[in-house]
């Protein structure tokens, strides 16, 4: 096997039919395979995690499309290569060809100047453009590219999608069909793989390998014995960089400064982004720290600015300084529960209407109709506060923000209490 592609590679489906996962964009009826099957597909933005199927939807989309297929990386291309692409673009369309499709892994490290280098063959239509990236578009495509893209969400593969993929592997490889192997338990594989179906393979695969049996019965132990024995191999993808940024955030949010700095250190060697870094702890000031001290997300707004304008190395030690900062702060997510409740109730209940007493009235029908009528401006009250209702009907009284259980926050709720009384449970 040792001159065989990966079975990562071997594994990579040809069409729609085997594609695993995505239904939500893919499954019959979705909106990203009507438009493959109508044969016309936008440029396109393709966002989400690792190993969930961006470039194999890239390729399979080509194929079937039947056009000339274009692929970079944005790791080590640049705007020389870009534009070789974009004349031979110009010469197939001389030659009456079918409209290319160029294909960038990793877009998000382009830089402004290699992300302009494409605007003009995406916006003339000369070629169609699929991006993938791990990174959120809003903050790493420029927004003249952004707005000629569709973008669309790829999430993790389910635990169920994970184990279709091994028992595709097992029975269909050419190489693996040829030995018995038997999965007995599961748990280790797909912990390992992170929801990762390039991941899961490499695991399956270095197990495989390693035994180098006829026969083999694959369970938990067996599969942590051999991954770390065998970590180097097991990391020569280059996914590590993930799990890096999650103990790092996850050090953060369990208040230890040690932990944050020493994970800090292994991205600054490792050559990250620090702009990267510093737009994750802009998140996490929100998510993990919120109000219980609000000045967390101004100094981590403070720190990404900053960062952009002065780089390596000296970045370094302002982002010391957030994490140690951020680490050491009181914490809550209470503002984070508070706008997943709101939204799932959105969900939940549709379009409420506006109450009248609190909808615009700029025309004088708007006023005859009762738009803002008894809206009580609360500056025009006692301690800037009338009591009257602010929510739909349906969900008057609902607590959405809870805050937190520290001095900060305790504040903000007995302040609340005061004011609301018994209308609001806090």
């Amino acid at each position: 096997m040792a001159n065989l592609a990966p079975l990562a590679e071997r594994m990579r489906p040809a069409g729609l039919s085997d594609y695993i996962g995505q239904q939500h964009l893919v499954g019959p009826g979705a909106i990203l395979r009507q438009a493959i099957e109508a044969g016309n597909i936008p440029s396109l933005l393709l966002w989400g995690p690792p190993g969930v199927g961006k470039t194999t939807l890239a390729f399979i989309i080509a194929r079937q499309l039947e056009r000339p297929f274009f692929n970079l990386s944005a790791i080590n291309a640049g705007v020389k290569e870009i534009r070789a692409i974009i004349e031979d673009a110009v010469k197939l369309r001389d030659e009456g060809q079918a409209q290319p499709i160029l294909f960038i892994d990793e877009i998000h490290r382009f830089s402004k100047s290699q992300q302009d280098s494409l605007l003009a063959a995406v916006e003339n239509g000369l070629l169609t453009l699929i991006g993938a990236t791990t990174e959120n578009p809003s903050f790493e495509v420029i927004s003249a590219l952004l707005s000629r893209c569709q973008v669309y969400v790829l999430q993790h593969l389910q635990a169920e999608e994970l184990k279709s993929l091994l028992q595709l592997a097992i029975t269909k490889d050419a190489e693996l069909a040829k030995k018995k192997i038997v999965i007995k338990e599961y748990e280790a594989l797909l912990r390992l793989s992170g929801g990762d179906a390039r991941k899961l393979l490499n695991v399956l695969e270095l197990v495989v390998q390693t035994l180098n049996q006829q026969e083999i019965e694959i369970d938990n132990g067996l599969v942590l014995q051999l991954v770390q024995q065998n970590m180097a191999i097991y990391d020569k993808s280059g996914e590590q960089h993930y799990d890096i940024i999650s103990a790092f955030i996850k050090s953060i949010r369990g208040s230890d400064p040690n932990a944050g700095v020493y994970w800090l250190a292994r991205m600054i060697e490792g050559g990250e982004d620090p702009a990267f870094i510093a737009r994750r702890l802009l998140i996490l000031a929100a998510e993990d720290i919120g109000n219980a001290n609000p000045n967390a997300l101004l100094l981590a707004q403070s720190c990404f600015e900053s960062v952009k304008v002065i780089g390596w190395p000296e970045s370094r030690i302002i982002l010391a300084q957030l994490v140690t900062y951020l680490a050491s702060s009181p914490k809550s997510n209470a503002s984070y529960e508070a706008i997943n409740k709101a939204q799932a109730a959105v969900k939940q209940s549709g379009d409420l209407s506006v109450p009248l007493h609190l909808r615009n009235a700029p025309t004088g029908l708007m006023k005859e109709l009762g738009y803002g009528q008894d809206y009580q401006y609360a500056h025009a009250f006692e301690n800037n506060f009338a009591a009257q209702e602010y929510l739909p009907d349906k969900l008057s009284g609902t607590v959405f923000y809870e805050p937190g259980a520290n001095p900060s926050e305790n504040k903000l709720r007995e302040h609340l209490k005061k004011l609301w009384k018994d209308k609001y449970r806090y």
